[in-house]
């Protein structure tokens, strides 16, 4: 249908790196997490609480795992090809419709791309909020199904983090507890296939740095009132932002600012002008590059 406009034994001695790992994500994924429970009157502590920016566009290379049959392999690559070119484009609701309108919509490769493109135009203010959140729902009940069977599959994971963060956030704050570390569970279970991916490896440093900025007094409100909430450190996010400058350098503006302000707030003052100064010259061709300029600069200042 067209939407119309409006992720005892010494096993891994004798198995390969890949396989041990995809047995080992198995194995984590039938362990429970321990519930997170929220309320509605700590909205203003958490809002800020996000991922990823609203400018930051979601795409990375895919793990093409489908059909064996020549002719289905050559069919669903071109729509895949199609499909990827227009949404490099920003041309997400076209995305949506060639991937939704083909015959393959079954298959794990176009399943994922359909959440990636419905997770990013619910980023869009053309439409509404009530359809902008129908469509991050809509992307959730695509994604959720398959990781049964395809639990070893990177993408599975990603877009299973990114739609129940977003699906929770939608819902309201104590949902939004509720699934951090589920969040958080699904995104290392994504690495761990795909360790190569920068823009997971920033989420997973913004979701350290995030949960690392709650201010002491909050947290212990939140805990009173509520629950536990996971703990993470300035090195923790530095690690992951290092990582993803590592796989893709340069590849986004705000990776620059968060590692420069890391090291800041460990004290390393000569890595942060280096990182800072990168961030603040970042070619600007969005809004959160402008956002990254503008912080960079201030933040230079305090160390002059």
């Amino acid at each position: 249908m067209t939407i119309q406009t409006g992720n005892t034994m010494n096993i891994h001695k004798i198995v390969s790196p890949r396989l041990f790992n995809v047995l080992l994500i198995r194995v984590l994924g039938k362990m429970s997490l321990n519930n997170i429970s929220g309320t509605s009157a700590l909205y203003n502590m958490m809002k800020g609480f996000q991922l990823l920016r609203a400018g930051f566009v979601l795409s990375w290379p895919s793990i093409i795992k489908h059909s064996t049959n020549p002719d289905k392999i050559t069919n669903v690559s071109t729509i895949l090809d199609t499909a990827d070119g227009i949404f490099e484009m920003g041309r997400y609701e076209e995305c949506y419709n060639i991937l939704i309108n083909s015959k393959n919509e079954k298959d794990i490769e176009v399943k994922w791309r359909l959440c990636r493109a419905l997770y990013n135009m619910a980023k869009d203010s053309k439409y509404d909020e009530q359809y902008r959140k129908d469509i991050i729902f809509q992307a959730f009940e695509i994604i959720a199904p398959e990781l049964e069977q395809n639990w070893d599959h990177f993408a599975v994971h990603k877009w299973y983090a990114l739609t129940l963060d977003a699906k929770s956030s939608n819902i309201g704050i104590r949902e939004k507890i509720k699934q951090l570390e589920n969040v958080k569970k699904h995104m290392d279970l994504a690495v761990t296939l795909n360790p190569n991916d920068a823009s997971l490896l920033h989420m997973l440093g913004e979701w350290s740095f995030q949960v690392t900025e709650l201010p002491w007094h909050q947290r212990k409100t939140i805990e009173t009132l509520i629950a536990r909430i996971p703990y993470s450190t300035y090195e923790d996010a530095l690690e992951y932002f290092l990582r993803a400058e590592a796989a893709q350098p340069r590849f986004y503006s705000m990776n620059l600012l968060r590692i420069g302000y890391c090291y800041l707030k460990l004290n390393k003052c000569d890595q942060a002008k280096y990182y800072l100064k990168l961030a603040a010259s970042y070619p600007a061709k969005s809004n959160n590059d402008h956002q990254a300029n503008k912080e960079a600069v201030e933040l230079l200042r305090t160390l002059k």
